[in-house]
């Protein structure tokens, strides 16, 4: 997962700005050209050297995210959504959001458009976390998203002398808690998880979960009642909720 960056170099001047942006995203739109992708995510989200408010970026990635070739749309929102999410976070305003409002707007329809026809379990997972993003109310979608995709989430237990880093396992491994990476050995000590009742879900949980059966994926809705749901700290045996601490270490 692209890791959040604080700092806002200057972009490049504006004819090379220009440019520059014209042939990535004239590369990625013709498909099949992954590096384009990489360095539209590299210049425009890790290092800034790509202005994202440049009138190119959100009305380009929108006339993809509505053509008929899934991989490139599937792309292209999570690239929006991200761009998004770091504006809103970097410069605590939400300038970005509202400039290009029918961008904005045209890419969530294109997510939740895609979203209801993807069968795919992961790429799924992505374009639920694009649509979050794209609406812009949490910042944490693509932690609590990617934690279904890879099926385990690292976190920290909520003691305040944050007695334990610890691993909750959700998926084909099971669906437990331990104090180190299962995968790394099978002789260490597991605690079972706790998934919320379906019927008692509210907020995102609840929509979460409904969008999932309704949309015919019923792994991804079960692994969400053990996001939301609690797991147990190996070491000093604390029940806590798993996205309360997704959300903290997302902080």
């Amino acid at each position: 997962m692209p890791e959040m960056t604080t700092s806002s170099p200057v972009p490049r001047a504006d004819g090379a700005n220009s440019d520059r942006l014209r042939a990535l995203l004239d590369r990625a739109a013709k498909g099949g050209d992954g590096q384009a992708w990489s360095d539209l995510w590299t210049e425009l989200y890790h290092n800034g050297s790509l202005d994202v408010a440049h009138p190119l970026v959100l009305p380009t990635l929108a006339d993809m995210a509505d053509a008929d070739k899934a991989d490139m749309a599937a792309s292209a929102l999570h690239l929006a959504g991200a761009l998004l999410v770091q504006a809103d976070q970097r410069y605590e305003t939400r300038n970005l959001r509202h400039q290009y409002a029918p961008e904005v707007t045209r890419l969530l329809g294109a997510a939740n458009r895609w979203r209801q026809v993807t069968a795919d379990r992961n790429d799924y997972c992505y374009l639920v976390a694009a649509a979050l993003n794209l609406e812009g109310d949490i910042h944490w979608a693509e932690n609590l998203i990617w934690g279904v995709v890879s099926e385990e989430y690292e976190l920290e237990c909520p003691d305040p002398d944050g007695c334990a880093s610890l691993w909750v396992i959700i998926g084909e491994r099971g669906f437990f808690s331990a104090a180190e990476d299962y995968a790394l050995s099978d002789d260490i000590e597991t605690f079972p998880l706790h998934p919320a009742d379906p019927r008692a879900l509210e907020g995102l949980g609840r929509r979460l979960y409904d969008l999932a059966l309704a949309d015919g994926h019923e792994e991804v809705a079960r692994a969400l009642t053990y996001a939301f749901g609690e797991a147990t700290c190996p070491e000093c045996e604390q029940r806590f909720s798993v996205v309360g601490q997704i959300v903290a270490c997302s902080s």
